[in-house]
């Protein structure tokens, strides 16, 4: 398969071709089964983050005992795994100084 030049900003949690505004905050090169899999990464990153905002306004249970909030960050770190084996040398050195990744 084919290898493109995508945009990702885990943010915005945006993958694109087209680099516009701040969209440029990694650059991975990917085929589209690869895309598909950081999206569905991402999507759960959304899931565990709405999960969490609900959480939120449920005072009794404290953040630390909180399985969405544990969920999004291992959702989180996958993504950063994926993005840093599919990304350029710009991408795995920004990825690597952020000591983020065991």
């Amino acid at each position: 398969m084919e290898k493109k030049k995508y945009y990702v900003n885990i943010g915005t949690q945006e993958i694109s071709q087209v680099e516009f505004g701040n969209n440029n905050d990694f650059i991975i090169h990917a085929n589209d089964e690869e895309v598909f899999l950081l999206r569905e990464k991402m999507n759960e990153m959304y899931n565990a983050d709405m999960n969490g905002f609900v959480r939120a306004h449920i005072p009794y249970v404290p953040y630390h005992n909180d399985e969405s909030n544990d969920n999004y960050d291992d959702g989180l770190i996958d993504a950063f795994k994926m993005i840093h084996d599919l990304g350029d040398g710009k991408t795995r050195e920004h990825i690597e100084s952020m000591n983020i990744l065991d």
